[in-house]
């Protein structure tokens, strides 16, 4: 006997599939990290799925292989529309009609053209199908940076730095460890695991020699890497740990944003690193989709500035944000940020 889900259980179900999804991200690419939830005809959890790297199965089928026969009169719970379409596997659309559920409640439609369908035929095969459910937490959450590429065709760009009160992300002397602590480097870690792709100047390198690999908090490294991608025309020393072996590396020799986007076109999710004068290249080009700004209990009073040369020299240039979420992270504050929408051109930041 099926028994209906409350919302409290569809919720409930939902946050469990956008953990899901947040444990695939630097996975999946190209595919999206979506995280997908069987509930029994009892309402009870059967079977919880995240999408596999490319090749392997969707979030949906995962979980229903998880289920296995107590899927059948139950309902899913999936982060992003089951999909319509054969790619390297067939359509979850066909599986959850095969797999016999009788509702599905998904987050937010698939963008997609090839992929995108999937809800109408549920529908079509007597599936009861809704959207919405928590949309605002996936579209900010697993799905931001692969929604925006779908919907703009470039990757997401968030820019990241640490500073102190007074905006400064070094000392006068050019010290700049450790700036933040602890807690906020691990959480710098665990995040640089689920992306794509680092970006950071020579200058930056040629200043503090940074590896730019994701690490454990025993100092191992993470089982996912992202491409370390070094912008400029200053030759690196045949030292620079960059250069090792722990993590794959890009070297650009340009300092134009276009050209850093075009040689990054195949990726999704993109970490903007450092330092100021590439931050504010990016700033001035309007291609800073994000924001991510550890802040320290701190003030040097001189020092590098965590951002030059954005193109602004009046407060009415000014570029704005608002802000997503406000996070206490040890002693540091994390402050998410995008940009600010306004029907003056002048007081809006990215188009």
């Amino acid at each position: 006997m099926n028994v209906p889900n409350s919302a409290a259980d569809l919720d409930a179900a939902m946050q469990i599939a956008i953990g899901a999804a947040e444990s695939a991200r630097g996975f999946t690419s190209p595919n999206p990290a979506v995280g997908a939830v069987v509930l029994d005809a009892a309402g009870r959890i059967a079977g919880v799925g995240m999408t596999q790297p490319p090749g392997g199965p969707h979030a949906e089928v995962v979980a229903l292989r998880e289920s296995g026969d107590a899927a059948r009169g139950g309902t899913v719970v999936v982060t992003l529309e089951p999909c319509n379409h054969h790619g390297r596997t067939g359509p979850c659309s066909t599986a959850l009609i095969d797999a016999g559920v009788v509702a599905v409640h998904y987050a937010v439609a698939d963008p997609h053209p090839e992929a995108a369908g999937g809800a109408e035929t549920l529908a079509a095969a007597g599936v009861a199908v809704t959207s919405g459910l928590r949309a605002q937490d996936v579209e900010r959450g697993p799905l931001r940076a692969w929604l925006h590429r779908q919907r703009t065709g470039r990757p997401h760009i968030t820019w990241k730095y640490a500073a102190t009160l007074d905006g400064r992300s070094a000392a006068a002397d050019g010290t700049s460890h450790w700036i933040t602590g602890p807690d906020a480097r691990g959480r710098v870690h665990a995040d640089r695991a689920k992306l794509d792709a680092i970006v950071v100047g020579t200058g930056t390198v040629l200043a503090d020699d940074p590896r730019l690999t994701a690490r454990l908090p025993d100092g191992s490294l993470a089982a996912h890497q992202p491409l370390r991608v070094v912008v400029g025309l200053t030759d690196l020393p045949p030292h620079a740990r960059v250069l090792d072996d722990s993590a794959p590396t890009l070297l650009l020799r340009t300092h134009d944003v276009e050209e850093v986007l075009a040689a990054l076109a195949e990726y999704t999710d993109v970490l903007l690193e450092g330092g100021p004068r590439l931050a504010g290249a990016f700033l001035a080009a309007g291609r800073v989709d994000r924001i991510q700004a550890y802040l320290a209990p701190l003030v040097l009073g001189a020092g590098t500035s965590a951002v030059s040369e954005a193109g602004v020299s009046t407060i009415d240039g000014a570029l704005r944000f608002h802000h997503e979420s406000v996070e206490t992270i040890g002693p540091d504050l994390l402050l998410s940020l995008i940009p600010a929408v306004s029907e003056d051109p002048a007081l809006s930041g990215n188009p």
